[in-house]
């Protein structure tokens, strides 16, 4: 095969397959990256969109500008429907409704790092009840929700209904979890104090649901404790040893270890408790012979490559790698995984391409960091487990160094010192108008 002749397909252009084309852009490859949205989204960000810290342009980037001067990329807004091992050929779907399908996508390599969603426990009606902030799309349908609830409480007379409306439930007690309920309770108690005339927002419950028993469970103990007593300090209850048994429009039902149960009456849910792997996890996972875990992912081989299948590498959300000495290895679905795992695949690729071996994957733990609020967080960066300001500046530190584009890395920069100084938010926009209100064209 010819220098520039060998075809990598790279499905997913989040932190790991951004990771394994920008290794790659430089070698004598042909890539194409597929991507069913034409941006790559900051993920870690995205519940900033969904209380109005953030406008969405800040926190995601064209995938074509990053890669315009890169002649050996190519980007293709299509949805994978398919891969064949055999014939290493990915089926593609047009996102745009096109009726006719786009040609089939052959490869030598095929990297695929399509993510995750989240898991909702085998009760997928309840999506329809507690949207979730892990795309951009569903981070300002949350905005909308959130800002409408304090609309409908400002005219509504009845104190039960008011109450309702003013109560906030954000289930699971995870990073997104925590950070999300420390927004809200920051929005209704920072942002919109003094905004209504008939409500006081400062009133609002916010209650923040987990399993477990105690928040941040990643976390070392004490700084899962510090977490809790930030949040309460800034209005969050969190309530442990919960498990949401129920739900529909207007109530989340909760159960306790002892069988009892709870309802609150809560006309807002925000769902942050658990991640399920991409489909095509279990889909080249049966096609392989692979084993595939309780949350979808396929079991993957020391070096991420697909067993039987050296050719195909699967990163991040989507595989548990296997260990050199045995058992299988569960990291965290964080971006620092599908970085590492990202680069990690582009530099095998080249490694091979020259003929050498590839040793196998080896992930380096930077540390954990949850932000709270304003000025609040919890880090663990090595020995160090840091929480208040000092936490909080690592935060900020941390994201605007991973943030994608100069232009995205100032904007938040001057976003977040504004809203630090002024207590404001400069995104609080009500987007999806119902239908019965829109205006006549």
């Amino acid at each position: 095969m010819a220098d520039g002749d060998h075809r990598v397909v790279v499905i997913g252009g989040g932190f790991g397959g951004l990771r394994a084309v920008r290794q790659l852009a430089s070698a004598p490859v042909q890539i194409t990256l597929v991507d069913r949205r034409n941006f790559h989204l900051f993920q870690p960000l995205s519940y900033q969109v969904a209380t109005g810290a953030l406008p969405p342009s800040e926190v995601a980037y064209p995938l074509r500008a990053l890669f315009k001067r890169d002649r050996n990329v190519t980007v293709l807004l299509a949805d994978v429907t398919g891969v064949d091992l055999e014939a290493r050929r990915v089926a593609l779907a047009d996102v745009s409704a096109g009726e006719t399908p786009p040609d089939p996508l052959e490869y030598d390599t095929l990297i695929v790092a399509a993510g995750s969603s989240y898991s909702y426990f085998g009760h997928e009606e309840w999506r329809e009840h507690a949207a979730e902030v892990k795309s951009l799309e569903s981070a300002v349908t949350v905005r909308s929700r959130l800002l409408s609830a304090f609309e409908r409480a400002e005219m509504i007379d009845d104190r039960e209904e008011r109450r309702a409306q003013l109560t906030f439930v954000v289930v699971g007690g995870g990073p997104t979890g925590v950070e999300m309920a420390g927004q809200i309770a920051e929005l209704a108690r920072d942002t919109l104090r003094g905004d209504f005339r008939r409500i006081d927002p400062t009133g609002a419950r916010v209650l923040l649901v987990e399993t477990a028993d105690r928040l941040l469970t990643t976390f070392p103990e004490s700084l899962s404790a510090k977490a809790a007593r930030s949040l309460e300090r800034i209005g969050v209850t969190p309530t442990l040893n919960r498990t949401v048994v129920g739900m529909d429009a207007e109530s989340v039902t909760l159960q306790a270890p002892d069988g009892s149960s709870e309802r609150i009456a809560a006309r807002t849910v925000v769902w942050a408790a658990g991640v399920r792997a991409s489909g095509l996890a279990g889909m080249l996972g049966e096609a392989a012979g692979a084993d595939i875990d309780r949350a979808g992912r396929v079991t993957i081989e020391p070096d991420l490559t697909l067993p039987g299948h050296p050719e195909v590498m699967v990163l991040g959300d989507m595989a548990a790698v296997r260990k050199p000495e045995g058992g299988v290895q569960q990291l965290p679905g964080v971006a620092p995984v599908a970085i590492q795992q990202g680069s990690y695949a582009g530099r095998s690729v080249r490694r091979r391409l020259r003929g050498e071996t590839v040793s196998p994957f080896r992930y380096v733990d930077k540390g954990n960091v949850a932000t709270i609020g304003r000025g609040r967080a919890v880090a663990e960066v090595g020995f160090l487990r840091l929480s208040g300001l000092p936490a909080w500046l690592v935060w900020f530190g941390v994201h605007i160094f991973y943030l994608i584009g100069f232009q995205n890395r100032l904007l938040v920069l001057m976003e977040w010192t504004f809203s630090f100084i002024t207590h404001g938010r400069s995104s609080r926009l009500i987007v999806d108008t119902p239908a019965e209100h829109e205006p006549p064209t």
